[in-house]
């Protein structure tokens, strides 16, 4: 499996025939200005934790140019419908259920935040629950990406169904578990063999550097990468 980071949520993802993009916020965000084609480059998948503006991102460009299958909750696919994307390239959900989505499957999770798309005259709209994603490739280890949420019990169960190896880990604060509490639910919840940090660094708001988190997962047999924004890596 190859990962590449870029910033904040944003993650491309390769394994077997899947290129797969997670919640593309390219354009726009700080942490990376070579905009979404290049990172969109024969892209194959796009999926979606929640509907914020900051994870939806250049989702629409990127469907409408590349055919991608969009995989998401059911409110954010019908959503994107409305704005131009594809119906009959769409591949909904919600908790608890697996999709298969062509050489892996996807099930959606939970996660503790919220989800609307906020327009340029204001106001939101509300795009159904936030979703933690976990990715199974046959022949490839197993990711979860948690989206963005707090720690909660139920992380137990996630691991236990699933036994992801990969984690994909919210630690910005704020909006999210901060880096202490973030890898808390690491160590008491799974046995990633690598733990990922993201949102973070973004905006002034939330946590400019992951050093907390690194701190928390000292000790731990997983090992914590804190990828450099723009260049893959193999898990």
């Amino acid at each position: 499996m190859q990962l590449t980071w870029y910033g904040h949520s944003t993650f491309r993802v390769e394994s077997g025939d899947a290129r797969i993009l997670i919640d593309p916020f390219l354009s726009g965000n700080p942490s990376w200005d070579g905009g979404w084609e290049g990172p969109a480059e024969g892209v194959t998948h796009v999926l979606l934790t929640h509907g914020h503006n900051d994870h939806v991102g250049d989702t629409l460009d990127i469907l409408k140019a590349s055919g991608a299958m969009l995989v998401a909750a059911y409110e954010v696919c019908m959503y994107l419908v409305g704005q131009g994307a594809a119906e009959d390239r769409i591949n909904p959900g919600n908790h608890g259920g697996t999709v298969d989505c062509g050489g892996f499957t996807t099930t959606f999770v939970n996660a503790l935040h919220s989800s609307s798309f906020g327009g340029d005259g204001g106001g939101n709209t509300y795009l159904g629950n936030p979703l933690g994603l976990v990715l199974h490739f046959p022949g490839d280890k197993t990711l979860y990406h948690m989206g963005d949420t707090d720690i909660f019990g139920d992380m137990a169960l996630i691991n236990e169904l699933h036994e992801p190896k990969i984690g994909l880990v919210p630690i910005g604060d704020r909006f999210t578990m901060g880096g202490a509490v973030a890898a808390l639910a690491c160590r008491r919840f799974f046995k990633f063999e690598t733990a990922i940090p993201c949102h973070y660094g973004t905006f002034p708001i939330i946590d400019a550097s992951a050093e907390t988190f690194v701190e928390g997962m000292k000790g731990t047999d997983t090992d914590v990468l804190v990828p450099k924004i723009g260049e893959p890596v193999t898990l």
